[in-house]
C-alpha cells in the first residue's frame, strides 16, 4: 500500500512534480533538445542508455530534492534501472525525499471523435505488480483531446476512470491525463466538456477512490477549480503541453491550488555538453521558476 509520508507529501507538499517519462517515440526529440542528435546512437537501446543517461543527472543534480520537486514521474524502462547505484523509484525517494510514480500507458490510437484513446494495456496488472514491488507510489496515463466533441471526451474520461480504477485495487494512486491540444481553436469549450465529464465520474466514486488529475493549462484561469476542491481529488496537476517554460508558469501561476508536472519546460536549456556545474545551474533555476509558479 502507499506510504503514508509519501501520501501526505503528494497532498499537502509544496512544490511540483517533474515528468521523467518520455517513452520511445518520443525519446528521439528529447534527446535532440539536449543535444544528442540520432548520430550519436545506433540501436534503440543505445538511445533508452543515454535518455536514462539524462534523467540519473536531472535526479543527481543538487537542486533536485523533494524541497521542491515533491514527484516524478518515471518511464518503465527507467524504473527498471538504477540511479546513484539504487534502484531508481528507491533513490529518489530515499536519497531525495521525491515520491515516485510510472506511466503506465503503450500509447494513443489513431484519432477518432476528436479524441485519441490509450491503445489496449492487457499486460497491466503484472506492470502494476512490478511497480508495487519496486517502491512505486502512483502511476500516470496519457490521452489527448484535439476537439471539442462530447462523445469523444466522455470516451475518453469513461476509458481514464476505468482502467484508474484497476490501478487503484492494485494500491496504486492513478494519474489520469486526458490532455486538450493547446493549438486546437475550440480548446475553451473542449475544458468546459472536460470539465463536466470528469465531475460526474468523481461525484460517482465510493468513498475511499481518490485519483489525481493531470490537465493542459487551461485557457480560463481556475477553470478546475472545482476538480481542486473535490474529495475525491488527492491533487491536480498541469503538463506544459508544448509552451515554453517562461510561458507555462505565467499560465501556472494564474491558477491557484494548480501544480506543474512539466517534462520539456523542466528540461528546457539543459545540454549533455553542459559541465556538471553548468549543468546543475541550469536545473537548479528551472526547478526555482516552476516551483515559484505552482506555490503562487
Amino acid at each position: 500500500m502507499s506510504d503514508s509520508k509519501q501520501r501526505e507529501q503528494m497532498t499537502s507538499g509544496k512544490g511540483f512534480i517533474a515528468a521523467l517519462d518520455q517513452s520511445g517515440g518520443s525519446t528521439p526529440k528529447a534527446l535532440r533538445l539536449y543535444g544528442v542528435d540520432e548520430s550519436a546512437y545506433s540501436s534503440e537501446d543505445e538511445m533508452f542508455d543515454l535518455i536514462h543517461g539524462m534523467r540519473a543527472r536531472i535526479a543527481q543534480a543538487p537542486a533536485f530534492t523533494g524541497e521542491k520537486v515533491i514527484g516524478a514521474i518515471l518511464f518503465e524502462m527507467t524504473m527498471d534501472r538504477e540511479i546513484g547505484g539504487k534502484p531508481s523509484a528507491r533513490f529518489l525517494w530515499e536519497e531525495r525525499g521525491v515520491v515516485p510514480f510510472l506511466k503506465v500507458d503503450k500509447g494513443l490510437e489513431a484519432e477518432a471523435n476528436g479524441v485519441q484513446l490509450m491503445k489496449p494495456m492487457p499486460d497491466l496488472d503484472a506492470l502494476l505488480d512490478r511497480a508495487v514491488a519496486a517502491g512505486i507510489f502512483g502511476t500516470k496515463m496519457r490521452s489527448v483531446v484535439s476537439a471539442a466533441n462530447r462523445e469523444g471526451i466522455a470516451a475518453i474520461v469513461d476509458q481514464q476512470f476505468e482502467v484508474g480504477k484497476q490501478i487503484l485495487a492494485k494500491g496504486l494512486v492513478p494519474i489520469l491525463e486526458p490532455e486538450v491540444t493547446i493549438s486546437i481553436d475550440d480548446k475553451a469549450e473542449a475544458e468546459d466538456i472536460l470539465l463536466e465529464e470528469i465531475t460526474k465520474h468523481l461525484d460517482a466514486l465510493d468513498e475511499g477512490q481518490e485519483f489525481m488529475l493531470k490537465l493542459s493549462l487551461p485557457t480560463k484561469a481556475n477553470q478546475y477549480a472545482s476538480l481542486i476542491a473535490h474529495p475525491r481529488v488527492i491533487r491536480v496537476v498541469a503538463l506544459s503541453g508544448g509552451y515554453a517554460r517562461d510561458e507555462a508558469n505565467a499560465l501556472l501561476a494564474k491558477n491557484e491550488g494548480m501544480i506543474a508536472s512539466f517534462s520539456r519546460a523542466l528540461t528546457e536549456g539543459l545540454s549533455a555538453q553542459q559541465s556538471d556545474d553548468e549543468f546543475n545551474a541550469t536545473i537548479a533555476e528551472a526547478i526555482d521558476g516552476i516551483y515559484r509558479a505552482s506555490i503562487t
